[in-house]
């Protein structure tokens, strides 16, 4: 995927394109749990999958919930919020499995995703969820972005935008104040290969899931429609057994 520099209002890196309609409801007989080795949590077991997703969870879960999600995107902030306690309960069963795979809805996902992913599967959950709670401070900062700016970075390659943004929104800074030193964070955000990687993922989805908005559920390989919130979400997993 080729990363154009592409600047969009609030309004547009709030975008999800899912309904709000209600899933399909319905419980079905619920699915064996399994306990977590000795000394160990299910909800504090990550792992990189092959799809280039970050998994929380028994990654043996008969259950796998996946989310095509963006940093920037509002409704995916809304969700990790209102889904975390009963979502918790339902990986530390065993039961369940969480798959956060990474979409680009603009170029400011880019840098955000990149330093998210900096530290590996274990940093990536809490650092997210402290990027979706603190989204408006550093995604606000987008609107100081200068006609001048965008001319000057116009023809950078996506491997040299990335640090540039990740500085005007302050991400550098921020992910250095939770362990990830500047050093390492400027390695991640140069990393072409990686950068690439966000594209297949997001290709993908568009290809063999039809994502067009987020968040987007997929559940055992099959999207579920019409639920872009933990609520409509909700019953869906019931209905598999969780």
């Amino acid at each position: 995927m080729t990363y154009k520099l592409l600047f969009v209002s609030a309004a547009l890196l709030a975008l999800s394109a899912c309904d709000k309609t209600t899933a399909t409801s319905g419980t079905a007989t619920p699915v064996a749990g399994a306990t977590a080795p000795a000394g160990t949590n299910w909800t504090e077991t990550f792992s990189a999958t092959p799809d280039g997703g970050m998994l929380k969870g028994n990654p043996d879960a008969e259950i796998k919930l996946v989310e095509y999600g963006a940093l920037t995107c509002s409704h995916c902030a809304e969700f990790a919020e209102a889904s975390r306690e009963e979502l918790n309960a339902m990986i530390a069963s065993g039961k369940v499995s969480y798959e956060f795979r990474s979409f680009m809805l603009n170029v400011m996902d880019v840098p955000a995703a990149l330093l998210a992913r900096c530290g590996g599967p274990g940093p990536f959950f809490p650092i997210s969820d402290q990027l979706f709670a603190t989204q408006m401070d550093w995604l606000g900062k987008a609107q100081t972005i200068t006609e001048a700016e965008q001319a000057q970075w116009a023809n950078l390659q996506p491997e040299q935008l990335a640090p540039v943004l990740a500085t005007k929104l302050g991400l550098d800074t921020f992910v250095q104040a939770r362990g990830i030193g500047a050093e390492k964070a400027r390695a991640c955000l140069t990393d072409r290969k990686a950068i690439d990687q966000l594209g297949e993922i997001t290709q993908r989805a568009q290809s063999e899931f039809k994502v067009t908005g987020t968040p987007t559920f997929v559940i055992n390989g099959r999207t579920v429609p019409n639920s872009a919130d933990w609520k409509t979400l909700l019953p869906a997993l019931k209905s598999a057994g969780a």
